[in-house]
């Protein structure tokens, strides 16, 4: 920041004006003690130490001599746990002469440092829109922080829904699994956590037999199953990845998923059989399909 020197209508903040200022200088440093928070320049730093030392004569030229007349902050913030932003603090120390007596003391200004991820125009209107001048400096700051917060907010959606838009556009198709078997706890889990991240819907059953549904873009299908294969399954021997793609099915355009979310059936159909419980009823999967208009599937599926 560029600090220009007293002109000649400048002088000195009253003591104890003055001292409000560096108040407000200390309580924002204290606010914010990380060493990276704060940067402070040399021309500022030298005029605080010289009016932290002044004791209170800050019209002695001798103990002040020609300096800025404000004192300059540059703070540190983050929006989120990826984003961070910079305001410039300008804290004034010196008044007006024209102006007369002063009975208190000019309020700081704050700008925002325009990030990468933000555009110039967007940058200028949260510094001028995004506080009240008569508030004071620390909530001006919070201002600032839930203006960009709210900023980066819009971003996140405005992003997703293109990319929701843009998978959505791709042709959607529901694909069927069939697992002889499949018990592993922490496999199931994987098929049922990861399956989001690849805009998938679906169901898993576990236990004998297996069945997994899958419904979303065909190529995210493909990838998702690449991944459980690859990753989940990896520790497991390839004679036992034992699952077969039974049938691929289009959604015809304009027609919704049947399932709006990921998620594992198995403790929901009733009572299983044999002597680990394991053993499914598919009778009653029939039936729970039926239910959703998928009855014609199981027939292929299943039979």
């Amino acid at each position: 920041m560029v600090l220009s020197d007293l002109t000649m209508t400048e002088e000195m903040l009253p003591s104890h004006l003055l001292e409000l200022q560096l108040a407000q200088i200390d309580l924002l440093q204290a606010m914010y003690p990380d060493e990276a928070a704060i940067a402070i320049d040399d021309s500022s730093t030298a005029l605080l130490n010289k009016l932290r030392t002044s004791d209170g004569d800050t019209q002695s030229s001798e103990k002040v001599p020609a300096r800025p007349s404000v004192v300059s902050l540059l703070l540190t913030l983050e929006a989120d746990e990826d984003q961070k932003f910079q305001l410039e603090i300008a804290m004034p120390v010196t008044c007006d002469i024209k102006d007369g007596d002063v009975d208190e003391p000019p309020r700081a200004k704050i700008r925002l440092v325009q990030p990468p991820w933000m555009s110039k125009a967007d940058a200028s209107s949260i510094t001028s829109n995004g506080t009240q001048e008569e508030e004071d400096l620390f909530t001006r700051i919070e201002q600032i922080k839930d203006a960009i917060v709210l900023h980066l907010s819009s971003l996140s959606q405005t992003a997703s829904m293109e990319v929701i838009k843009n998978l959505e556009s791709s042709p959607l198709v529901r694909v069927w699994f069939y697992f002889p078997s499949i018990s592993t706890r922490s496999k199931r889990d994987d098929i049922v956590n990861y399956a989001p991240a690849y805009k998938l819907t679906g169901f898993l059953l576990s236990g004998k037999p297996g069945v997994l549904c899958l419904e979303g873009p065909s190529d995210k299908v493909d990838a998702y199953m690449k991944f459980i294969k690859t990753e989940s399954w990896g520790d497991i021997p390839a004679h036992h990845k034992k699952v077969t793609e039974r049938l691929r099915e289009a959604i015809a355009p304009g027609d919704k998923r049947v399932f709006e979310d990921m998620k594992e059936i198995t403790d929901t159909l009733g009572e299983r059989r044999g002597e680990r419980a394991n053993r499914n009823d598919m009778k009653l999967l029939e039936a729970w399909l039926v239910e959703r208009g998928l009855g014609d599937a199981f027939m292929k599926v299943l039979t």
